[in-house]
């Protein structure tokens, strides 16, 4: 390399420091190739006796460092390859670990993977107060874990608890958090922190007086009994939210066991072995192909060559659930002022005190202080008339699902907003070409359709119809970004991409409730498969009503395929839509007059009197594989017709829109790169069986007969 990364000053008080600063690039990333070159300043800083202390800074403006170079471990050739990379970390830190002087790390920006690894190896910690401003130890979502000594040095800083709360979860902590961990000595405005870690590094190496335990962690944690205690029940935890998908957490544990029980040589040793395997796994490479797809999307607009118009303020119709969600993310993540319209004073406030609850949440958590929440709300205004809209840069529209309805509401803001302001419309089944009819700008109608809760899920569907301008929707896609959201652009069409392929897994589940198939035996399957919830207490979450209203149109846009069974009607005429009527498939009030106290129940027991409303008796026939594998293929069998149809412009897109829409395994890589796995040859055998004894809803997409004659693939690489 011929531009350093590192460079070092000494400053006259005999403080030097060392600034990393990755040529080129936005953020600092490790790189193995930067261990000659720290080495070569821990050399001559061993040599200088004028050195009496050190920092760590970053040069970057936003960020400290962002972690290692994950493309790094694309390279590895073998596990032992990955090892070598856990050992050189490990050799580094020893190195920074081991100076005679005191080394301070000056931290401003997020601090993450290996970059809290390295500022672990300092000797003390100081970060600023800022907002973005975090620390953690994420590999765990890549399917890795730490691999330059984060297993062993974060337990010692903050606690087994914590530590493994952190790695297991890849949870951030914010600069006060982090303090009160014992994880960073002092936080500080950006403006003192380099002063601060200088301060701190002329009174000499921080004092450690062991982790700040509270009484009950001090009993668990300072002896072999209660730390077996502590490891027991979290690898109960593990394998009961990871369902043993994920190999990386239980690794965790146990390179956090051996260090604690062994030392921290032993815990080194068992940290590089696990790194090295964990990165030949496949559900690493799934997981970092996932990570790889998401930063290229970054980069993309939406409508290429086009510069997306700035939004400075937005408004949203609809203070319901889906509207109190949509105003929170615009006001907090995009930090974008928001204009309510309800037809009622209720609705609106709603809306408000959903985003005042999350708000209060955050600073209780000590995410946010109170001021910043006080700031973010009042953000937020509301109207039951189009009062304050004139301004608006763009208008989400989150109405009931009704196309009169939705026409009203375009021609509304097309009278009281200018005329390049943007209607973009949260519908999740009706064609967005319908809506753009009663349009006289039509080029500023889109789809923008979110997923339920708002706050929580990450994916966005951009639905251009044929006359949206490249411009609405780079700039809306922009938007959907900036609200912290993943954004895939699709074609317009019934149910789009997502609610498309759900569409058949839900139905297709609830023909084998009415072949006898019990409620909790479905949903058991589609989880032990990976899913994060069954579909049958999906139906109660989102409301049977929902999937009663979206079933129709799609099987009037889609063909018979879409015909949902009976029973959507028979529960619907019963007044049984779901959690929201606390009366669906599961019960929400009264356990069952059978129900014995000291016999183990599901969290939610099942309503077994829904059996008689859909005139079934329970008796399963299937064993869980088959059932998961009815429902799946259905889904992946849509996909490829989506895919052939131009709904999705990728099988990239295809699979962020099915992990991060509806949570499709992602240890899988989505639905395309499960069929990759699969081989289509086997998927169309399988559909072609089940086509000769379920009927034409199996029939195979002819991309998949297609790529089964050729032996094709959906990704090449």
């Amino acid at each position: 390399m011929t531009d350093k990364t590192f460079s070092f000053a000494l400053r006259e008080d005999g403080i030097g420091i060392i600034t990393m600063d990755v040529p080129g690039e936005s953020m600092n990333t490790l790189k193995a190739a930067f261990a000659e070159e720290i080495r070569a300043i821990l050399a001559d800083i061993r040599h200088d006796p004028a050195v009496k202390g050190l920092v760590l800074v970053s040069g970057k403006q936003g960020s400290f460092i962002a972690g290692a170079d994950i493309g790094m471990l694309d390279k590895c050739e073998s596990s032992q390859d990955a090892e070598a990379l856990s050992k050189a970390g490990h050799a580094i830190c020893a190195e920074l670990e081991s100076l005679k002087v005191p080394l301070i790390a000056a931290i401003h920006g997020p601090c993450l993977g290996g970059g809290l690894e390295l500022a672990m190896a300092c000797h003390g910690r100081v970060a600023s107060d800022w907002d973005k401003t975090a620390l953690g130890l994420p590999e765990v979502q890549l399917g890795l874990l730490p691999g330059s000594g984060g297993t062993q040095r974060l337990p010692r800083l903050v606690g087994i608890q914590k530590a493994l709360d952190m790695m297991l979860t890849g949870k951030q902590l914010r600069p006060a958090q982090a303090k009160k961990a014992g994880l960073v000595d002092e936080v500080v405005p950006q403006s003192i922190l380099l002063d601060v870690a200088i301060g701190l590094a002329k009174k000499g190496k921080p004092l450690r007086d062991g982790v700040k335990l509270g009484f009950k962690d001090k009993l668990l944690e300072d002896n072999g009994v209660g730390r077996n205690i502590v490891f027991d029940q979290a690898r109960k935890t593990v394998l009961k939210k990871t369902g043993g998908h994920y190999p990386a957490p239980l690794k965790i544990l146990e390179c956090v066991r051996v260090g604690m029980t062994d030392g921290m040589d032993a815990g080194l040793a068992v940290e590089a072995k696990y790194f090295g395997e964990l990165v030949k796994t496949p559900e690493s490479k799934q997981l970092r192909g996932l990570f790889f797809a998401t930063t290229q999307m970054k980069k993309e607009t939406g409508a290429e060559g086009v510069t997306p118009r700035k939004v400075a303020k937005a408004a949203v119709l609809g203070g319901g659930l889906m509207g109190g969600g949509i105003a929170n993310v615009t006001v907090t993540k995009a930090g974008v002022p928001v204009r309510i319209k309800d037809i009622g004073e209720q609705g609106i406030s709603h809306a408000f005190k959903y985003s005042y609850d999350l708000l209060m949440k955050k600073v209780k958590r000590r995410h946010l202080r109170k001021s910043q929440a006080q700031k973010q709300m009042m953000m937020l205004t509301g109207d039951t008339q189009y009062r304050g809209f004139h301004d608006v840069d763009i208008v989400v529209e989150a109405v009931f699902e009704d196309l009169a309805l939705k026409h009203q509401m375009v021609k509304d803001i097309e009278t009281h907003c200018g005329p390049e302001t943007i209607f973009a419309s949260n519908t999740s089944s009706l064609p967005i070409g319908q809506i753009a009819e009663a349009a006289q700008r039509p080029e500023n109608v889109i789809g923008l359709h979110y997923f339920s809760p708002v706050d929580k899920m990450p994916l966005a569907e951009i639905i251009a119809h044929d006359k949206t301008s490249p411009q609405t929707i780079a700039t809306t896609v922009a938007f959907a970004r900036r609200q912290g959201k993943t954004p895939i652009v699709v074609k317009d069409g019934a149910g789009f991409y997502v609610n498309r392929i759900l569409g058949l897994y839900m139905n297709e589940a609830a023909y084998l409730l009415m072949e006898g198939e019990p409620v909790e035996k479905l949903d058991k399957a589609l989880t032990a498969f990976g899913m994060p919830v069954g579909p049958m207490t999906l139906l109660d979450e989102v409301g049977i009503d929902v999937g009663a209203k979206i079933a129709p149109i799609l099987e009037k846009e889609l063909g018979e395929r879409f015909q949902a069974p009976a029973a959507f009607d028979k529960l619907l005429a019963d007044g049984r839509k779901g959690k929201k009527s606390q009366k669906g498939f599961y019960l929400y009030k009264d356990l069952p007059k059978s129900w014995n106290p000291l016999k183990k129940l599901p969290k939610k027991p099942v309503d077994e009197s829904v059996y008689r409303v859909l005139g079934i008796s329970p008796a399963g026939r299937l064993d869980l594989d088959a059932i998961a594998e009815r429902t799946l293929l259905q889904m992946l069998n849509e996909a490829a017709r989506c895919l052939d149809e131009g709904i999705i412009q990728s099988a990239r897109d295809g699979d962020i829109g099915a992990i991060f829409g509806i949570g499709f395994p992602p240890f899988l890589g989505g639905p395309f790169r499960y069929m990759d796995k699969l081989g289509a040859k086997a998927v169309v055998a399988k559909l072609e069986a089940l086509k000769a004894q379920h009927g034409e809803r199996f029939a195979p997409s002819p991309l998949l007969v297609k790529m089964a004659e050729d032996g094709g693939h959906f990704y090449n690489d």
